[in-house]
């Protein structure tokens, strides 16, 4: 069975930093791909970051230069560290895990920008 457990997020500035991170834990020796997914308040929910083995990394436009993401595979994590975050990027952030037979959604962490 796999578990997904997120950490990080809270409340920010304009301007500010937060840092999340999402950790996966049992069988994930088949794991195909981990991400983070937003929503935010009346829209629906998109993919901001992502890692997938063989490709690499996947960041949306409307993140890119600001948010990077890194991949730890002694921890079994995927960082997401945001940067210059602005009152758009508010919403809850939930990691999803791809298994071939599978989909893992975490908990969802909230992420408020004020400005």
């Amino acid at each position: 069975q796999v578990q997904v457990v997120e950490s990080g997020g809270g409340l920010v500035q304009a301007g500010g930093s937060l840092r999340l991170s999402c950790a996966a834990s049992g069988d994930i020796s088949r794991l195909f791909a981990i991400g983070w997914h937003r929503q935010a308040p009346g829209r629906q929910r998109e993919l901001v970051a992502s890692w997938t083995e063989g490709s690499g990394s996947y960041l949306a436009d409307s993140v890119k230069g600001r948010f990077t993401i890194a991949r730890d595979y002694a921890k079994n994590t995927l960082d997401l560290q945001m940067n210059s975050l602005k009152p758009e990027d508010t919403g809850v952030y939930t990691c999803l895990v791809v298994m071939p037979t599978q989909n893992i959604w975490g908990q969802g962490i909230q992420v408020t920008v004020s400005s």
